[in-house]
């Protein structure tokens, strides 16, 4: 089953996605009460809505299908690690310490995009990044569990698009903190969250999902790869990232971005230089994934802000002058 969250000018709506186009859910329903209750009355709320009369979904602004309570992101392809370390950080190839366990960083919830909303530049970034990724919702709370206990903790999974000012993220790693402010400016979660249930077809025999995943920019493809690429299958990253702390139902665990062209600063690396260029206002950014669907995002012009103030000389001086 497919949840939606829309918006047709005059309310905002969750509802289930159908062959004819989105069915209502009662009013003053949200996905993440859905989510929270579990899915097996999730699944019998959507059956319910779907014998209310559709709305067309071209009548209709596609939101992110939910507000998560958090979102921790992942970089769980080896492939993508080896091209962006060239690019952003300083030196070549995957160090030891990624596969020793899964690595996250947290993300902005809050600046949240729809599956069609155009998307602003980040102030003061000249290298302006996609990342194709997949995101799993958390279906139950989860706390210090095992693996092998997790394949019923995913409610289900949805397309992410990690926005990233690489100019901005290469500043922060230099210090030895981010990305954050790299990081900071958009999220595109969509078109909408597909119960797990949905894609256990895709289930590989290591227990990944292998599923088809596709980038392009003004429909030039520039990336293309499976999701069981992953390092670690999805109930490895909610149980580590579970250890010794709680997960929420809502909360959202990126797979981090793909290997073989996920986002361009992996073939900035590979390549040596800005080849393909970076995002640019009027560039439309699709990306699809294999029984999920397709967001398709133009970039737009952002706040033009004044530049950032460096830091002042200061001394050394341990008393107050007299």
């Amino acid at each position: 089953m497919r949840f939606a969250t829309w918006d047709d000018g005059n309310a905002v709506t969750a509802g289930v996605v159908g062959d004819e186009g989105l069915h209502p859910l009662p009013p003053d329903t949200a996905v993440l009460d859905l989510v929270g209750a579990g899915l097996p009355a999730a699944i019998e709320a959507g059956t319910q809505a779907l014998s209310r009369p559709p709305v067309p979904l071209a009548d209709v602004r596609l939101l992110p299908p939910l507000q998560p309570t958090a979102i921790r992101d992942f970089v769980a392809f080896e492939e993508h690690v080896e091209g962006v370390v060239m690019s952003v950080g300083d030196g070549s190839g995957v160090v030891p310490e990624w596969y020793e366990a899964p690595t996250f960083y947290f993300t902005n919830p809050y600046p949240l995009y729809g599956a069609h909303d155009d998307v602003p530049v980040p102030p003061g970034s000249a290298l302006f990044d996609f990342e194709l990724e997949v995101a799993a919702v958390v279906g139950r709370k989860v706390a210090s569990e095992p693996p092998e206990r997790l394949r019923d903790a995913v409610f289900g999974y949805t397309i992410l698009n990690d926005w990233s000012a690489r100019d901005l993220q290469r500043r922060e790693m230099k210090v030895l903190l981010g990305p954050a402010k790299g990081k900071d400016a958009a999220t595109t979660l969509g078109p909408w969250l597909v119960t797990a249930d949905e894609l256990e077809r895709f289930r590989d025999d290591d227990g990944f999902l292998a599923l088809e995943m596709r980038v392009s920019v003004n429909g030039v493809e520039i990336g293309r790869d499976l999701l069981s690429n992953m390092g670690w299958p999805f109930e490895e990253l909610v149980s580590y990232a579970s250890r010794g702390t709680t997960l929420r139902p809502g909360d959202v665990l990126g797979s981090g971005t793909c290997g073989n062209g996920g986002c361009l600063a992996e073939l900035w690396g590979r390549r040596g230089g800005l080849d393909p260029a970076p995002l640019r206002p009027g560039d439309v950014v699709e990306m699809s994934v294999e029984g999920i669907g397709t967001i398709r995002n133009r970039v737009v012009p952002g706040l033009d802000l004044p530049p950032v103030r460096p830091a002042r000389p200061r001394s050394r001086a341990r008393t107050r002058p007299s």
